[in-house]
């Protein structure tokens, strides 16, 4: 049985998809963009910027399915230019804390709308 997870204060799915997915106990969220939730629009500014949009859009699904982020069992960020590893690992690390999740970062040659980040998460609710 899953149960969808949608959440106002992130950005509407932009395809057939939606926001999250519960299901056995386990979130699979979707790969958030950084995108205004009130407008639609891409983040404006900087790489630093542009992570904190994604991660409060990623915190927003989270806080709708009563998770947070100590929830976070596996994150996958994925960047249009490997240079801002460096930035978007720092802003990563003001919304996590040891235990941190198992990650991966990868480089991809587009995202969807001219974004340049795209983070996506999978957490549960239960452990061990």
């Amino acid at each position: 049985m899953k149960k969808v997870i949608e959440s106002k204060a992130a950005p509407a799915a932009v395809g057939p998809y939606s926001q999250a997915i519960l299901a056995n106990g386990i979130l699979f969220a979707s790969g958030q963009l950084p995108l205004n939730a009130q407008t639609g629009k891409l983040e404006e500014g900087d790489i630093s910027a542009k992570a904190t949009r994604c991660l409060e859009n990623v915190k927003a699904i989270l806080e709708e399915a009563g998770l947070g982020f100590s929830d976070v069992v596996k994150v996958t960020v994925y960047l249009t230019d490997m240079s801002d590893f460096a930035a978007v690992n720092a802003v990563y690390a003001k919304y996590f804390s040891a235990p941190y999740p198992a990650r991966s970062c990868v480089a991809v040659a587009a995202l969807p709308l001219g974004g340049t980040v795209e983070i996506e998460v999978t957490a549960a609710t239960k452990c061990c």
